[in-house]
């Protein structure tokens, strides 16, 4: 027996054969295919394109005994790694003899005017250039001349088989084997037909791409056009006559739009409420020249929002809304609920006051406790900016605005609310609390 490369049993998607490319894109070696195990049995080349090939040569060679001992040689792993540049495919073959024999088969590679009347029909239709990159071939492209008038496919005239091997047949069992094994390697990559024509893939992606956005710009329709002033004109001096007089701002905000309350659509309430929000907004913008929100944060403003409902109670429409402000800014609705109060406690600086306690400089903090004393109230506890009672229920907290804000707690609960209307005196905000 002649040497020859081990046989490897695998299947057929274990064999496609892998690629190493050369720097320039023109040269591409892939690696020898293991033998065809009984489970490969079947045609040689799996992809329609790859079969077409094989059909061609066997339609172009003279001589079936050679074409068939090819074959088994391809099937049997004869052929080593296969080198594709334009218009050429070579590799070593092992035949009978120790030694293996150069198979090169040259194949006639591609005019300039032939590639651009190729490349021109591609890329006129997008189909050709999706099928191209996802490796697939398109049929009119490779079976016939088709609406590009050039074949890929070989033709007569279009095959040089050349061998190391004494037999002159065409071709002779090794480049038959070639032929055979190149099918395989066109099953895996359509560009390298393309290759063997002339061409490397990069080359003709960036062709390709440059081709069809020329296309895509022929067939976009032209944009109007549009009057133009000289530069001259426009900055030239000239009377302007005096702008119109301001509209007269009116003395309240505008009403909503009425929203229907259609299957799938918004709460038609919230949709309102949040509509104669903007309106009251740009009302005080119009009025003062200020914006009544700016510097809010997204939590004060979820919790104004919450506030400006009614109070009597929380409507389903209520709910939905502090589930939803609730969710949107990472609280619960109990956050949200006892938010609200501080807020129409004392709006910002109210909400302030129940979230961030505070270190008061020495002033009317410190004559709070003197005066609750002298009103005959127990002794209060402090803790920075908090006065608490000793029972624990009620609580004074002294805001930045110099006002005190009363607190209640159940007995044994850390649990504050905001309670009465903040003022400078704790005496009466305490009053107030105890409904005196």
């Amino acid at each position: 027996m002649s040497p020859r490369p081990a046989a490897r049993p695998a299947s057929r998607s274990q064999t496609a054969p892998r690629s190493r490319p050369g720097p320039d894109d023109l040269r591409r070696t892939f690696e020898a295919v293991p033998a065809r195990t009984r489970e490969d049995e079947g045609p040689f080349a799996d992809s329609w394109w790859g079969r077409a090939w094989v059909d061609a040569l066997e339609s172009l060679s003279m001589d079936e005994g050679r074409l068939s001992r090819g074959r088994t040689y391809a099937d049997g792993g004869h052929v080593a790694a296969i080198t594709v540049t334009p218009g050429r495919v070579i590799a070593y073959v092992h035949g009978s003899r120790p030694r293996p024999y150069r198979a090169e088969l040259r194949l006639r590679t591609f005019s300039d005017a032939d590639w651009d009347t190729f490349l021109d029909a591609v890329a006129a239709r997008p189909g050709h250039l999706s099928a191209l990159l996802g490796k697939e071939m398109p049929h009119s492209l490779v079976e016939t001349a088709g609406e590009t008038g050039i074949r890929l496919l070989p033709t007569a005239g279009d095959l040089d088989p050349d061998c190391s091997c004494p037999d002159h047949g065409w071709p002779c069992k090794h480049v038959a084997a070639l032929c055979f094994q190149t099918a395989r390697l066109l099953d895996t990559d359509p560009f390298v037909l393309l290759l063997m024509r002339g061409r490397g893939e990069r080359e003709l992606l960036d062709e390709l791409a440059r081709r069809n956005a020329e296309h895509s710009a022929r067939e976009r329709p032209a944009a109007p056009a549009t009057p133009s002033v000289p530069a001259r004109e426009a900055v030239a001096d000239r009377f302007l006559p005096p702008l119109p007089a301001p509209l007269p701002v009116p003395p309240h905000p505008g009403q909503p739009p009425s929203y229907p309350d259609l299957p799938g659509a918004r709460d038609p309430l919230s949709l309102d409420h949040l509509a104669t929000d903007a309106a009251a907004r740009a009302h005080a913008l119009l009025t003062t020249g200020a914006d009544p929100l700016a510097g809010l944060t997204t939590w004060q403003d979820a919790v104004r929002l919450a506030a400006s409902r009614p109070t009597a109670g929380l409507t389903a429409t209520t709910r939905a809304l502090y589930r939803e402000l609730a969710y949107a800014t990472g609280r619960t609705t109990t956050d949200l609920a006892r938010a609200v109060a501080a807020w129409r406690q004392g709006g910002a600086e109210g909400l302030a006051v129940l979230e961030t306690p505070w270190d008061p400089p020495a002033g009317p903090f410190d004559r709070a406790r003197p005066a609750l004393a002298a009103a005959d109230f127990p002794r209060f506890q402090p803790w920075r900016s908090h006065l608490t009672h000793p029972r624990g229920t009620l609580q004074l907290r002294f805001g930045h605005d110099g006002r005190w804000y009363g607190y209640e707690s159940d007995p044994g609960e850390d649990d504050w609310w905001p309670r009465a209307v903040p003022d400078n005196d704790p005496v009466g905000v305490l009053s107030a609390l105890l409904g005196g």
